[in-house]
């Protein structure tokens, strides 16, 4: 099944939109605080090359910000919302 990770910050108004819009549209997302967990901001860095956030990853997909067309656009195209 086709997994999707939500790298975030607990101040991070747009990582709060992003994960609300999932939310709506009924997605298992995995959130995981960079702010707290060093080793995950890492991974985050190593798979975006950003050090913003959010970064979400669909499936492997790598989306930088909270960009409502391309997430859209992902997740139908791995099978997650109609």
């Amino acid at each position: 099944m086709a997994k999707v990770i939500v790298y975030s910050t607990s101040t991070c108004p747009y990582c709060v939109m992003a994960k609300q819009w999932l939310k709506e549209k009924k997605v298992e997302f995995d959130d995981i605080n960079v702010g707290t967990d060093q080793e995950k901001a890492r991974e985050m860095i190593k798979k975006s090359g950003q050090m913003g956030v959010p970064v979400i990853d669909i499936d492997g997909e790598v989306i930088i910000g909270f960009d409502r067309p391309k997430m859209e656009s992902s997740l139908k195209t791995k099978g997650l919302t109609k």
